[in-house]
């Protein structure tokens, strides 16, 4: 029987509930880093046991954690770092890395090892696609790679239209301030679109703005959405 394990990274504060659903499905689950609050952890560790990796904006809750991780997974060696940069020369007894920090998806083979980035399944950044990955490990040791997608919303619905092609709210400075006062007391996505009366995709590409972007205030957030 083949087991299955979960990877994913870069979350941002942000556990969506269809990746919650590919998740119960896998026996363990590896976080490439970039978590931003305990509370996606605690979730994820009711699900399966999760094992993770500090990222770059991981800060004071997050001390604990390490920088990197060698494990067997069922007789499996896999490496976890966030930052392909921070990956050692030699990595002889690593058959998988896993790592994160780009939010872009990558799966390629050299030397017969398996090089991961499940990229980001948290906040969207732009128009880039929410994914994840699931290793299925066979009992000879072989590897294969599931990657998911998670559609987003039509951006031609009225009701769901994308931030790409709306134009953003007259008063979008004092959404901005109001957001970052929301994401700074930990809640939602869909919390912060409720109370501010915008979409969650807009809310989505603001949180991920400032998480991303320490010490961000809301006119930088506005430069780099281009307003």
């Amino acid at each position: 029987m083949d087991h299955r394990i979960g990877v994913i990274s870069d979350t941002h504060g942000l556990l969506r509930p269809e990746i919650v659903e590919i998740l119960k499905s896998c026996e363990m689950i590896l976080h490439g880093g970039d978590i931003n609050r305990q509370s996606i952890l605690d979730e994820l560790d009711g699900i399966a046991p999760v094992h993770v990796v500090r990222g770059n904006n991981d800060k004071e809750w997050a001390e604990h954690l390490p920088e990197t991780l060698l494990l067997d997974v069922y007789g499996v060696s896999v490496f976890m770092v966030h930052n392909k940069k921070q990956i050692p020369k030699d990595m002889a007894s690593a058959d998988v890395i896993i790592y994160g920090h780009s939010h872009k998806y990558e799966e390629k083979y050299v030397d017969d090892r398996l090089w991961l980035n499940p990229g980001s399944c948290g906040p969207r950044r732009f128009t880039q696609p929410i994914t994840m990955a699931v290793l299925e490990i066979g009992a000879d040791g072989s590897v294969r790679v599931e990657r998911h997608e998670i559609l987003h919303k039509n951006p031609g619905s009225a009701k769901t239209a994308g931030t790409e092609n709306e134009k953003p709210p007259a008063d979008i400075k004092r959404v901005i301030e109001s957001a970052i006062k929301e994401i700074d007391r930990g809640k939602t996505v869909k919390e912060i679109a409720k109370k501010n009366g915008i979409r969650e995709e807009l809310a989505e590409q603001i949180c991920r703005l400032y998480l991303t972007h320490p010490g961000v205030d809301a006119d930088g957030i506005m430069r780099k959405m281009g307003i």
